[in-house]
């Protein structure tokens, strides 16, 4: 594996598999992050067209997070290990971001809760990994501070939706979940 920052992968049974998984994770990672950015630029957009200082307001601060995240990925992940899938993955983004956002807030905490929910999932797997088969030099760390900070916006957008969602915006998160997980398995191997 290539890394910028990162020191070697460390010894493993099968390094080059250990090596393999962490190119894809990392990939994965990338795509998800750079989806994330653009999750709050369609949000963003949506939210100025509506004049909703609310929702402006949570999409930069949650978009700034996301790109600081962006940014961690690719001081680790050399850019030719990078996802070849950008363009899909912020068409996907914006339109996960805007689409509800034309529904209402209760649609965009919604959708977020739904994503973040899966991408702590995804982190704690990754983070598992590292526990149990090591890391580069400083992975597991960072991998912790970007799950810390998408269960800070999951708990955030719980807080302000009700309990009971209707049936069509139960189906849209479970879309938006399952979306989410084709779009790891495909950023895993593009």
């Amino acid at each position: 594996m290539t890394t910028k920052n990162a020191g070697p992968v460390p010894a493993a049974p099968n390094q080059a598999a250990h090596a393999a998984y962490w190119v894809r994770e990392l990939r994965s990672d990338h795509a998800g992050e750079t989806g994330a950015v653009w999750i709050y630029r369609g949000l963003a957009a949506v939210a100025r067209m509506a004049n909703d200082a609310e929702l402006l307001k949570l999409a930069r601060h949650h978009g700034d997070t996301e790109k600081q995240h962006l940014q961690l990925i690719e001081s680790v992940l050399a850019k030719h290990l990078q996802s070849r899938l950008l363009i899909p993955w912020c068409a996907a983004g914006w339109l996960t971001g805007a689409l509800p956002a034309l529904f209402g807030r209760r649609a965009v905490y919604a959708t977020i809760a739904a994503v973040e929910t899966f991408v702590e999932r995804h982190y704690q797997d990754q983070i598992d990994y590292s526990r149990t088969h090591g890391a580069p030099d400083g992975l597991l760390e960072m991998l912790t501070r970007c799950q810390a900070d998408e269960i800070t916006h999951q708990n955030e957008a719980r807080s302000m939706i009700p309990t009971a969602l209707p049936l069509i915006l139960r189906v849209w998160c479970a879309i938006v979940g399952r979306g989410s997980e084709w779009a790891v398995m495909l950023a895993r191997r593009l």
